[in-house]
């Protein structure tokens, strides 16, 4: 037994075996390149602002930074930002203030008969 174990795993591991033949297809086939092609070497100076835009090959580079300046002012910007904070604090705080489980630590006990009514000083 075995030894037909120890034969099973040198055919696996030889050279014409299983690991090697997955070891040299991830070599060969696995080196797909970088995510945005290849790496163009500059030949001539590159623009003062180069670094703002987004080239990876294609016929229309794009803007590294969004241009929402032109759509949205600067206190527009802020108004809408202080308006958000200010329902999320105004949330929390209604949330705190309308907090009962805070005051009772604890869950209250329920008695059977109407709650030891009777038994704790109400009327019969």
């Amino acid at each position: 037994m075995a030894g037909r174990l120890s034969r099973a795993a040198a055919l696996i591991m030889s050279q014409n075996g299983v690991v090697s033949r997955s070891s040299s297809a991830l070599r060969q086939r696995s080196g797909m390149g970088l995510p945005v092609g290849k790496h163009i070497v500059p030949d001539k100076p590159l623009a003062v602002n180069d670094e703002l835009t987004w080239d990876n090959g294609t016929p229309f580079p794009e803007p590294c930074i969004d241009r929402i300046a032109e759509t949205v002012g600067k206190y527009e910007a802020l108004g809408w930002l202080c308006g958000g904070l200010g329902f999320f604090v105004s949330l929390g705080l209604l949330a705190v203030w309308n907090d009962k489980e805070s005051t009772i630590p604890f869950t209250p006990k329920v008695y059977p008969y109407d709650n030891l009514r009777v038994e704790l000083g109400g009327e019969p």
